[in-house]
């Protein structure tokens, strides 16, 4: 329960029942979902690419992945004139990673150099070309690079870990369990508007989707922007017609997933009668000025949730081994989810974890497990245990954080 609890020890796992009410039975909810095509995306995605384009390259050469961290990203949107049947990109969109990496390696006397500006480079190359259909990242954009060598301080902190990696940030994470139906609606709506199954049958929809729910009461309204690829729409009643039909298919999918009743609006900033409609040549508003910036988009659970509490720290790009602003906060959503599921009572939960520069990974300086129950439960001293053993067991296992993010089996934004 809160109240005074004497003195806390530095590292104390401490569990707290929160006396509010559950997000679902609030009367306002807002939640927002970035997808693959906003320009905040792109560049949370481009920084991501090149710290596993690192640490694949460090690993492969070097045995071990040295010190980096490329979370800091800017897109520059660029311009274009899209036209029903056609268009152009007229100006490119400028992408630059920014951040620190270690360049170079003395091997017996010898110093190996590492090919950062390529690396970072075909990183972001490679990830556009698997992920859009329209943007031609030779074509469409310019990438660039400002990537320095690491301080040494942290260098050293990063190199003096031993088997267990010390933190390189003071910094915190966290997540929370379970996602709200509005919630839930929210992510798999971006998702399905984005799967191969619906661009294969509806190829006009570009890949810059961005859904934003507003829950008052019972009711649910969710706004979409879906960028419209050009090309493939050749005057202005084959356009309303994709967006009546992804329109009719939201409502479809919203059906399947809350028994709340769901309004969906799609591109409200459209006027047909002037000819006014969210076209695009390449299936993203970054081609005409829509700039992004790392950090910006979704939290490590996929969305942005001023109803909940959030790291504003951005997980993409930083290195996957001992920087904690991307550790903790996939410990956090990872350890919340366990709880709720395995922890009878639960309604809500959620974790926040701190570390402290120069503590080992596995030592955070507090932890902090704050729970909604059922109404027919109190806190009792065998759940603290059993939210207790989740946390340290994770904390045990905690470097299988970075075979995850390493593999791509967790998502971080």
């Amino acid at each position: 329960m809160i109240g005074a609890r004497g003195m806390v020890k530095h590292g104390e796992i401490v569990i707290e029942q929160l006396k509010q009410k559950p997000v679902e039975e609030l009367f306002t909810e807002v939640v927002e979902r970035k997808g693959l095509g906003h320009p905040d995306h792109i560049i949370d995605s481009s920084a991501e690419s090149v710290s596993l384009a690192l640490s694949k390259y460090y690993m492969e050469n070097f045995g071990t992945i040295l010190h980096h961290n490329v979370d800091k990203g800017l897109l520059v949107g660029g311009r274009a004139s899209p036209k029903f049947g056609g268009g152009r990109v007229e100006e490119p969109i400028y992408i630059i990673i920014a951040g620190r990496a270690v360049n170079e390696i003395i091997r017996d006397k010898e110093i190996i150099r590492v090919p950062i500006g390529y690396l970072a480079v075909n990183a972001i190359r490679r990830y556009i070309k698997e992920n859009f259909r329209f943007l031609d990242p030779d074509e469409h954009m310019i990438i660039d690079y400002k990537i320095r060598p690491g301080s040494m301080d942290l260098i050293k902190i990063f190199e003096t870990g031993n088997t267990m990696p010390l933190c390189n940030d003071t910094s915190f994470g966290v997540c929370y369990a379970p996602l709200t139906s509005t919630e839930r609606l929210v992510l798999e709506t971006e998702r399905y508007l984005n799967s191969k199954k619906v661009k294969k049958e509806l190829p006009e929809v570009g890949e810059d989707i961005k859904v934003m729910g507003l829950r008052r009461g019972g009711e649910i309204e969710l706004t979409i922007a879906a960028a419209m690829i050009s090309s493939l729409i050749p005057d202005l009643d084959h356009y309303l017609s994709v967006k009546e039909e992804v329109k009719r298919r939201v409502e479809d999918l919203a059906s399947k997933i809350t028994d709340l009743s769901v309004k969906v609006k799609v591109n409200t900033g459209d006027q047909p009668d002037k000819n006014i409609v969210y076209l695009t040549v390449t299936g993203t508003s970054a081609e005409s000025g829509d700039d992004g910036n790392t950090g910006r988009g979704n939290r490590v659970n996929g969305l942005i949730t001023p109803c909940r509490p959030m790291s504003m720290e951005a997980t993409a790009g930083k290195n996957p081994v001992s920087h904690i602003g991307k550790l903790y906060n996939i410990l956090a959503k990872i350890t919340a989810n366990e709880i709720y599921e395995e922890v009878e009572g639960i309604r809500e939960v959620y974790v926040k974890i701190l570390g402290q520069i120069g503590r080992p990974i596995d030592q955070p300086i507090h932890i902090n497990v704050q729970t909604v129950l059922e109404p027919e439960y109190k806190l009792t001293s065998e759940m603290e245990n059993e939210i207790k053993g989740i946390m340290r067991e994770h904390l045990e296992r905690i470097q299988e954080i970075t075979k995850l993010i390493l593999s791509r089996k967790v998502d971080i934004f």
